[in-house]
C-alpha cells in the first residue's frame, strides 16, 4: 500500500499541502493537504512554505480544508501572497508507516526487475485505480508496464538499494 504525499525534492523536502485562498478576514487560509496524515497540522508549530519558515497561530479544520494562521502574515492582505504556494515538512518529520507501506515518493524511481533478475524499466508514475494502486514503468527502449501493486505481483521493496521484484507470470497466470 502507498501512501500519498507528493514531494518537492525526493532528499530534502516533503510536501503536505499547497496554500489555496485566504479564509475570512482574519489572514487565516486554506490548505489544501497533500497527505494521508491530516491530523498533523494539528500538531505542527512550524512549516516552511518555499525557504520560509512559517509560525502556525492556529489551525482548525473546515470541510475539505485545513485553515491556518501563520504569525508572519496576520492580516488577509498580508496572507493572500501566500496563494499557490507548498507547505512542506523534512523528510525525516514524515510520519512513519507500518511493515509493507511505502510513500508514493519511495515508490517512484525505484528500478524494477522480474523474478529472473531483468531490469523492467522505472516506475515512473503511481495510478490509483480504487481497489488497488497501479506502478507505472517505463523501460529504457520506451515500453510501458503496468503493474499493480498486490502482494501476489510485487516480491519485494528495497527503498534502500532503490529496487522492486515483481512477478509478472503469478498475475498473468491468476487472470485466466
Amino acid at each position: 500500500m502507498t501512501r500519498l504525499s507528493p514531494s518537492e525534492d525526493k532528499a530534502e523536502r516533503i510536501a503536505i499541502g499547497k496554500v489555496g485562498a485566504v479564509h475570512g478576514i482574519r489572514g487565516e487560509v486554506r490548505i489544501i493537504p497533500l497527505t494521508d496524515f491530516v491530523d498533523r497540522f494539528m500538531k505542527m508549530n512550524v512549516v516552511m512554505v518555499g525557504n520560509e519558515p512559517l509560525h502556525i497561530e492556529s489551525c482548525r479544520y473546515h470541510k475539505q480544508f485545513v485553515l491556518l494562521k501563520f504569525r508572519e502574515y496576520p492580516t488577509r492582505e498580508d496572507a493572500m501572497h501566500l496563494n499557490g504556494r507548498l507547505l512542506t515538512i523534512a523528510r525525516d518529520e514524515v510520519t512513519p508507516l507500518d511493515e509493507g507501506e511505502y510513500y508514493t515518493f519511495d515508490i517512484i524511481g525505484l528500478t524494477v526487475f522480474d523474478l529472473d533478475g531483468n531490469e523492467l524499466g522505472r516506475v515512473d508514475n503511481i495510478l490509483r485505480t480504487g481497489s488497488n494502486d497501479v506502478y507505472q514503468v517505463h523501460s529504457k527502449d520506451g515500453k510501458e508496464v503496468l503493474i499493480p501493486a498486490l502482494k501476489s505481483v510485487v516480491k519485494a521493496i528495497d527503498i534502500a538499494q532503490g529496487k522492486m521484484i515483481v512477478d509478472l507470470l503469478e498475475e498473468t497466470e491468476d487472470a485466466r
